[in-house]
């Protein structure tokens, strides 16, 4: 095994949060390392269009992703394409251990490594994931083309997913177990207005049906939530869109978590329970989870960051650029 390498902030986690963690900590000069994970980009990068990032009126999630890479990059951040498998936060210099056998020290650490899709638990649907059962309608959408899908969900994921759907299926159909969705109003308006999706209220999935020679699925079978009545659709695809959770593990038995496992951080700012760990993005969010409170919070570790090492004379602080008015002094008069 190769020696360590060192460097004053680790990064671990590539979203909209790590990524704008590292253009800050670049623009103070703290020389940053991010390590992407094993989704490079985040859930953006299963996305379509996103219409509501400031600047661009749409925009595709993949291609957003591959500008913060870009940014983030360029402003100097060392972008390493690997997993983190453990993480010591019991002294400091803290260390990473990586998929690939690399070690890294840090002197501070961000984590952002946000959330991953929740999966129904059915035996079923284990059986069939890869073969007919998906959470991502971006990656596997394709393969339905002229073909019957199911969606199962309520917020902005599943109506999203479902209208994408649309572009490939011949019908998608919304199970949702309440009469209502929780999805933004403008979305759940372009569902109702699309031909091709049929609603299912009050229903939850009870299996996945399918053949096994070929592996694949030939139906969903649900069940109504109050009178326990059991209606089976024909379907080749179930897409699981029943939200996420956060991912993690890497810190489960170290960080202080709340909320059914969000790291938990000080009020109005990014620091953990640990001095020198700070969190941002889905991993701490349950309430708003957007790419745009994610990017922002990556800016607040940075600079949550950026104060610790000075304090612990591993920073300086003049070092920070900051546009006038957000912290920065204005030059002295000549």
């Amino acid at each position: 095994m190769s020696a360590p390498t060192h460097t004053k902030v680790l990064i671990i986690g590539s979203g909209p949060a790590g990524y704008t963690a590292g253009v800050y900590a670049s623009r103070a000069m703290l020389e940053p390392m991010l390590i992407q994970g094993i989704e490079p980009g985040g859930q953006l990068t299963t996305t379509t269009e996103v219409e509501n990032w400031p600047g661009d009126t749409e925009v595709q999630g993949p291609d957003l992703m591959v500008r913060m890479e870009s940014h983030a990059r360029t402003m100097g951040t060392t972008i390493v394409h690997d997993i983190v498998t453990s993480l010591d936060l019991s002294q400091r210099p803290f260390t990473a251990t990586c998929d690939s056998g690399a070690v890294v020290t840090a002197d501070a650490v961000i984590l952002a490594t946000g959330a991953r899709a929740k999966w129904l638990g059915l035996p079923s649907e284990d059986k069939f994931k890869g073969f007919g059962v998906s959470a991502c309608a971006t990656c596997d959408g394709f393969f339905y083309r002229g073909q019957e899908i199911v969606v199962v969900g309520g917020g902005n994921t599943a109506v999203e997913e479902a209208l994408f759907l649309t572009n490939f299926a011949s019908k998608v159909t919304l199970v949702h177990r309440r009469d209502e969705l929780r999805a933004e109003k403008i979305l759940q308006d372009r569902l109702m207005k699309n031909p091709k999706i049929e609603t299912l209220w009050h229903h939850a999935v009870d299996e996945v049906v399918g053949s096994t020679a070929p592996l694949g699925v030939e139906a969903v079978r649900v069940r109504h939530v109050d009178t326990g009545a059991v209606t089976e659709i024909s379907a080749k695809g179930l897409f699981i869109a029943i939200g996420h959770a956060p991912a993690s593990e890497l810190v489960k038995d170290q960080l202080e978590l709340h909320h059914g496992g969000y790291v938990k951080v000080e009020q109005g700012s990014t620091r953990t329970s640990i001095p020198g760990v700070f969190a941002a993005g889905d991993l701490t969010d349950h309430v708003y989870r957007q790419a745009i409170t994610s990017a922002a919070m990556g800016c607040m570790a940075a600079l949550d960051a950026e104060r610790f090492l000075a304090e612990h004379g591993q920073a300086e602080r003049e070092t920070v650029l900051l546009p006038m008015g957000y912290g920065a002094e204005a030059p002295a008069a000549e």
